[in-house]
Parts: C-alpha cells; structure tokens; sequence
C-alpha cells in the first residue's frame, strides 16, 4: 500500500483492473485506492504475471502492507480468485527519498517483484491488551475501531477473509448501535445533577434507526473521508461568513466578444470561474493574511499562492486539486490549468502533488443557480471563497454626465468564509472591494 500523503496512514482497495494469472506491463493500471487524500489509480511498479492478490476490493489496511505478488508465470493451480495469505502482515515501508508524486514508486521495498512465489506471509501474533480487542487477530484499524468504541469482538461476525472481522464489520456495528464490552451502569438522578455553576454539555445525538421502507446506503470511502474532515474543520475554526455582490458586466461582455473564439481554439467554454479565480489571487497580494495557515500563537503567511478548486465526482464526493504557483498564471493560463485539474480529478488520473499544498480554495456553485454558498474550510487553510450563481439584473449605473439611470447587468453574490482566528471582518470586507474592483476593471480581453 502506497502512502499517498504524509498525514496519510491507511487506504481502501476499490477496485482491482487485473486477476491473478493476467499479464500486467510496467506503469499499467494495477489498481484503484481511496484515501482521506485522493482516489488514485496505482500503476503495476514492473511487468509480469499477477500472481497472487492479498487484498480484496473493499477491504482498508494500512500503508506497507503487501497487496499483491507479480512474478514470472501463471500459478501451477490456475487459481484466479484472492490468495489466501493474510493481508495484515505489514511489509517495510516505503523508501523516503522516492518522488512524492509517484504512487508506485513508494511500493514496500519488498514486494517480491519479479518472484514467481510469493515467501510466506507469517500470521500475525494476537496483540494483548486491556481493550475489549485484546487477544484477537485484528488489523490496527479494526482494533482501533473496537477499542473506542468499547465493541465487544466476540458479537461480530466476521465478513473477511476466512472469518476476520473487517473495519465494515466494525462500522455496520457502531451504526447499528454497537455492542459494549460491558454494560455501561445507568447513573441515578444525583449522578446525572450538575455541580453547581458547571457549564451543562449537550445531550449526544441519538443514532436514527432505519424503518421498513427506509433504504440504507453505506457511506463510500471519500463520503466518510470528507464528513470527518469538515467536522474536524467546524471544531477546529472559527468560522464567519461574508457576502458582496459582483457586478460581472464586464466580465460578461468579454466573454461575449471572445467566447466562440475561445472554444474552437481551447475545446471548451469560457466560463465566470477562471476571471474569479484569477482576480482571487491578484486579491491575495493586498491581503496576504487570507494566504496563510494557524499555526502554534501565529499566523503562518504562504507567499506563494496554492489554488484549490473544489471539484464535483458526479455526486460521488468532492475533491480539491491545487494549482501551484497560481500568481505566476494569467487568464488563460487559469481557465487551462482549471480544466485540466478537473478533467484529472473526474478520471481519477491526480498524483499527489495535484491534491497537496494548497494555501486557498474556490467552490464554484454557480453553474447551478446558488444564491449564497457558506463553504466549510478546507484546512489547514483560513479562508475559502465561494462563487456563486450569476443572472441578468436590473441596476444602477452612473451615466458619463453624472446623472443615474437603470441598466441590465450580469450580477452574482461572492461569499467567503474565514476562519476569525487569522482575521477580522474589515480584512475580508476590503479583500472582497479590491476582488470586485479587479473584476470590474481588469484587462481580460488583453489576458486571451
């Protein structure tokens, strides 16, 4: 198992692109893994035959452990269903001067490439302990899993690989209610009374039961991702939002001149997202407050400006890329750098580096309609805008003599969200005036 990320310590097998006894070239898809980071596809480290796979689709082991053998010919049995080897058992792990950004590369070191047989893969010794997991074989996510959450093991039914107990098994329990360890005594009356003048925490969410009709849809590996990472973002933050309204006419009228221009040069669209984007980071210079990290009782300032822009899967979850150096791009440079991420991140094709790094972000709603959008902060970053819905409105404009008159322009909302512990309001209100003025008055037609 690659680590695809520092902060990276586990990944979820989705998807196996050969069984065993296939042909696999050096750099073909071998596999498909989803992390908290990304979802990749990992390319075979050599050429070969496929000769055992340890790991099934779904299952989630950490990084190092040994996930498939590739050798010099097919197995003497023909066997082409998962090897039976167990999959806990962790190899070296990755070399540390290999490339960030090439998944195969950080392969463990030994992982039998080019040996027909795979050496024996010990079972793992039972880890002791006085958690309820103590004394049975289990992958340290799944004890981890057991152990806080007080789950006894011994009322699971393993779904595993010759009975084991899975981290699916372990969710499906603590959706369903879990089972403890040991029965938790209900407090009298006395007990549950606060002290006086202690603060009163709130009651703990009861976990809904599913009815009859109801249909229950287990959460995909990048659905759980992101739900923990924007409820550790909403406790982390302190988050405030502001709106300003953008009038785009300018904006509008270039991309009537040059639209028809642009699309049968570049083979797509110009849309409202590259000129925000663009004004975005030339806001950033003035105000590089909203470019920055906290950090231990400091604000940490990045001076080069890592763009993310969040990316829609289809309604399969959402991934930020990050377009490094974004200051040295102008208009065109920002549309193209835009679509190729997007293009990457819907074919799973992002390394590492394309999802790593990134000092600010963009949501970009408004192809659907939003009004308002109040985006959660992707940490550790202080500051994330959002883009929304632009429609043809009646405004007033001041006509060359001074006097006022009604006119239609193309009007939409920006709304950022920051974290109030890097800024305060009157930052961020002078950050969206320079991010209009620079919308409203730039260039773009120079910048195509």
């Amino acid at each position: 198992m690659p680590q695809l990320g520092e902060t990276v310590t586990e990944g979820t097998i989705t998807k196996w692109y050969k069984a065993v006894g296939d042909t696999v070239a050096r750099d073909e898809p071998l596999f498909e893994v989803s992390t908290d980071k990304v979802d990749s596809e990992v390319p075979s480290p050599a050429e070969g035959v496929l000769t055992a796979i340890l790991v099934e689709e779904g299952d989630t082991v950490d990084v190092g452990v040994t996930l498939a053998v590739i050798g010099d010919e097919v197995p003497a049995n023909g066997n082409r269903s998962v090897a039976a080897p167990d999959p806990t058992a962790t190899a070296a792990p990755p070399a540390p001067d290999r490339p960030a950004a090439d998944a195969a590369d950080r392969l463990p070191a030994d992982d039998h490439t080019g040996d027909p047989s795979p050496a024996p893969t010990p079972e793992p010794a039972p880890v002791g302990g006085a958690g309820p997991a103590g004394g049975l074989v289990l992958s340290p996510v799944v004890r981890r899993l057991i152990d806080e959450n007080g789950i006894d093991p011994s009322r699971l039914t393993g779904t595993g690989l010759g009975g084991r107990i899975t981290r699916a098994d372990v969710e499906a329990s603590i959706a369903g209610g879990g089972s403890a360890a040991e029965p938790t005594p209900v407090p009298s009356i006395a007990d549950r009374a606060p002290a006086p003048g202690a603060p009163t925490a709130p009651p703990a969410a009861a976990t809904p039961k599913a009815s009859a009709r109801d249909e229950i849809l287990p959460f995909t590996n990048i659905r759980r991702r992101t739900a923990e990472h924007m409820v550790r973002s909403k406790a982390t933050s302190a988050h405030t939002l502001m709106v300003r309204e953008i009038d785009y006419e300018h904006v509008e009228q270039v991309r009537r001149a040059h639209g028809d221009r642009f699309r049968q040069e570049e083979g797509f669209g110009l849309s409202y997202l590259p000129f925000a984007a663009r004004s975005a980071v030339e806001a950033l210079a003035d105000f590089p407050h909203l470019n920055a990290s906290v950090g231990d009782d400091a604000l940490i300032i990045h001076h080069d400006v890592n763009l993310g822009i969040a990316v829609d899967l289809d309604n399969e979850g959402l991934i930020v890329p990050v377009m490094h150096n974004a200051e040295e791009l102008n208009l065109l440079g920002m549309a193209r750098r835009i679509r190729d991420l997007a293009e990457r991140a819907r074919t799973k094709r992002l390394s590492l580096d394309d999802i790593s790094g990134g000092t600010f972000s963009i949501t970009n709603a408004g192809p659907f309609g939003t009004l308002i959008t109040g985006a959660i902060i992707n940490q550790p970053q202080v500051a994330i805008l959002s883009t929304d819905g632009v429609a043809r409105k009646p405004v007033v404009v001041e006509l060359p003599d001074g006097t006022e008159s009604i006119a239609i322009h193309s009007v939409g909302l920006a709304a950022m969200t920051f974290d109030h512990r890097a800024v305060d309001g009157a930052y961020v209100a002078r950050y969206l005036a320079r991010l209009s003025e620079i919308l409203g008055e730039r260039d773009w037609a120079g910048e195509l």
